[in-house]
C-alpha cells in the first residue's frame, strides 16, 4: 500500500460569508479541502474558536504539531481577534513577523495590509496571500496585479515587496445597480447569458468623455429604444464598470497585468485589458494556498516566531 504524504500546513481563508480550508503538502499539493457557509456574518461574538474546532479540529487532532495559518476577515475587528494591519511596503517576512497567534504555536492569523494615498487609508485582508502566491507561481518579483471581486484590488509589487494598492467597489456597485436601481427592471435575473460584444462596447464607452454617472444612464436608454435586450444590457453594464476601473488606473501603454481570482471574473478583466493593449496572465483564486504555504516557510521550526 502506498504511503500517503503528510500535510505541512492547514491553510484557511475565512471571509465575510464563508470559510475554506485545505491540508497542503510541502510542495503545495492539496490533500483535502472543506468549505462551509460559516463566515463573519454568521458567527456570534466569542464563537470563533468553537467554530474553528468544529470545522478543523479533527484534522489537527489527526496531525499533531500541524500549524494553521488563517487569512481574511477572521482577523478583522469583528473577527476572532483583531490582527493589526501591516503597513506597506511589505514582504512575506514582514507578514510572518506580524502574525497574530490566537493559539500559540498552533493557529495564527495573517494581519492583512494597509496603505495611505493622498491622506486616505486603504486596507486588504486575504488578498495579500493571493498576491504572494501568484508571484510564487509565476516566478515574479515585480508585477502589477488585479484581484477582481466585490471590492477589486490593484496591487503594485516591486522587488518582492507590496509597495501599494488601491480598492474599487466595482463588484458591489454592479450588484446594487443590477438589483436595486431603475436599470434592474430591464436586466435578467442572472449573468448566465453574457454578450461579449456588448461588454466590449461598455468598456470602450467608459473611456470616452462624459463620466460613469452619465454612461450608466445609457443602459436605460438602450432598453427604452430597443437597441439591446437584457443579456446585452447586463454585459454593457459590466463593461462600463470594469472600464471605469481600468480608466482610473491609468496604466502605462502595454503594461503587463496579472489577474488573480475566479475564472469567470478574471476572464472579463483579461478581455477588457487585452482590448486596451495589455498583456495579461491569469492565476486562480487558489493562489491563496500557495501564498500561505510560502508564508509558513518563513516561520522558524516550531511555529511561533
Amino acid at each position: 500500500m502506498p504511503v500517503l504524504p503528510s500535510p505541512s500546513l492547514l491553510a484557511v481563508d475565512w471571509g465575510t460569508t464563508a470559510l475554506r480550508g485545505a491540508l497542503l503538502t510541502a510542495d503545495g499539493a492539496v490533500l483535502a479541502e472543506r468549505a462551509a457557509p460559516r463566515g463573519l456574518l454568521s458567527i456570534a461574538p466569542g464563537g470563533w474558536a468553537a467554530a474553528f474546532e468544529a470545522e478543523f479540529g479533527p484534522w489537527l487532532a489527526a496531525h499533531p504539531g500541524l500549524v494553521c495559518l488563517m487569512a481574511g476577515m477572521v482577523g478583522s475587528r469583528q473577527g476572532w481577534s483583531e490582527a493589526a494591519y501591516c503597513p506597506c511596503p511589505a514582504t512575506l517576512a514582514d507578514l510572518a513577523g506580524a502574525l497574530l497567534w490566537v493559539q500559540p504555536g498552533r493557529v495564527a492569523i495573517v494581519p492583512g495590509l494597509c496603505t495611505d494615498a493622498q491622506g486616505v487609508p486603504d486596507v486588504m485582508r486575504g488578498e495579500e496571500t493571493q498576491v504572494f502566491g501568484a508571484l510564487q507561481r509565476l516566478g515574479l518579483v515585480d508585477a502589477t496585479l488585479v484581484l477582481p471581486g466585490t471590492h477589486s484590488k490593484w496591487v503594485t509589487v516591486r522587488g518582492g515587496r507590496i509597495t501599494g494598492f488601491n480598492t474599487h467597489m466595482t463588484g458591489e456597485c454592479y450588484a446594487l445597480l443590477r438589483q436595486q436601481s431603475i436599470l434592474a427592471r430591464t436586466l435578467p435575473a442572472d449573468d448566465s447569458a453574457w454578450v461579449a460584444e456588448a461588454f466590449d462596447r461598455g468598456v470602450a464607452r467608459a473611456l470616452t468623455p462624459g463620466g460613469l454617472l452619465h454612461h450608466l444612464f445609457s443602459v436605460r436608454t438602450l432598453a427604452l429604444f430597443d437597441r439591446d435586450d437584457g443579456p446585452a444590457l447586463a454585459s454593457t453594464l459590466s463593461g462600463l464598470l470594469i472600464g471605469e476601473e481600468l480608466r482610473a488606473q491609468a496604466l502605462p501603454a502595454g503594461q503587463a497585468v496579472v489577474a488573480v481570482g475566479s475564472p469567470a471574473l478574471t476572464a472579463r478583466y483579461q478581455r477588457a485589458l487585452v482590448l486596451l493593449g495589455h498583456e495579461v496572465h491569469t492565476v486562480g483564486a487558489d493562489a491563496g494556498w500557495a501564498g500561505l504555504l510560502a508564508l509558513a516557510g518563513r516561520l522558524p521550526q516550531g511555529g511561533t516566531p
